[in-house]
């Protein structure tokens, strides 16, 4: 009799134990989430050049040049996915985050020159195109994130996938003219502002720990990487003439530091 409690004991003992050793296994993190988060968006806009194209040829064409461009601001960015415990110590996820917020860039102050073989500016004349910007919007990631349990409720994770983002051109507003030490500016012709939508990779690394149940903080750091912006739009002049604008830029690519809240449902 005292045997066979013993060992009932012992069975009942060993069953809380492989239960709890369970408990401690699982993250708190398995399943879906979703999160908001904020913090610093920065953009790298590469250098600019474009030209201005007429059809037929006045001797009128033009090319333009510009700097590169540096801005950011304050983001807003949803977030919502699902993990997989796949060990005791790692999950793997999959995501998706969506920006809401524009950013737009300081205006970028174009030179223009004539085109090759062109005489649209007089020797000694320059030309400076004013009120010219890119804005960024509409950005979403897809991405794959997988992640290291510390315990059960704190995580490290990457994220690696796909990025994409609207670039629209803001043509330039007016033009300053400046021959032998005097300026004009003139108004732009009016025209369309053409927009693109870039694709590009994504890279990141980022901390998550539980306040509550279900509810925690994370913090992260993320790089996009996209493909160089460039368009094309053509306008009517005249009956049978056109204006070709080609716009581009080296390149473009953007980092993101967030903080958070995220809940596990």
């Amino acid at each position: 009799m005292k045997c066979k409690f013993t060992l009932s004991l012992l069975t009942s003992l060993l069953m809380i134990g492989f239960s709890s050793s369970n408990v401690q296994a699982q993250s708190a993190f398995a399943g879906f989430y979703g999160q908001v988060s904020t913090g610093y968006e920065g953009n790298q806009l590469g250098t600019f050049s474009g030209a201005s194209i007429d059809t037929p040829n006045l001797n009128t064409d033009t090319k333009g040049s510009g700097p590169s461009q540096n801005f950011g601001g304050a983001p807003l960015v949803f977030g919502a996915g699902y993990y997989w415990q796949v060990s005791e110590k790692w999950l793997i996820g999959v995501g998706a985050d969506y920006s809401a917020i524009t950013q737009t860039s300081s205006n970028i102050s174009q030179t223009v020159s004539n085109a090759m073989g062109n005489t649209s500016l007089v020797a000694g004349e320059t030309r400076i195109g004013n009120g010219e910007t890119v804005q960024l919007s509409n950005r979403f990631n897809l991405f794959l994130t997988p992640a290291y349990a510390i315990d059960k409720d704190k995580l490290v994770y990457l994220k690696a996938g796909y990025s994409q983002v609207t670039a629209q051109y803001n043509r330039s507003t007016s033009f300053t003219n400046t021959l032998n030490g005097l300026s004009t500016t003139s108004p732009a012709k009016p025209g369309e502002n053409p927009s693109s939508n870039q694709g590009g990779y994504l890279v990141g690394l980022g901390y998550k720990q539980m306040i509550m149940s279900g509810l925690y903080g994370f913090a992260e750091g993320s790089y996009m990487g996209y493909s160089a912006p460039s368009y094309v739009q053509t306008s009517a002049v005249g009956a049978t003439g056109s204006k070709t604008i080609v716009p581009n830029f080296s390149s473009l690519n953007t980092y993101q530091f967030l903080a958070g809240v995220g809940y596990v449902f």
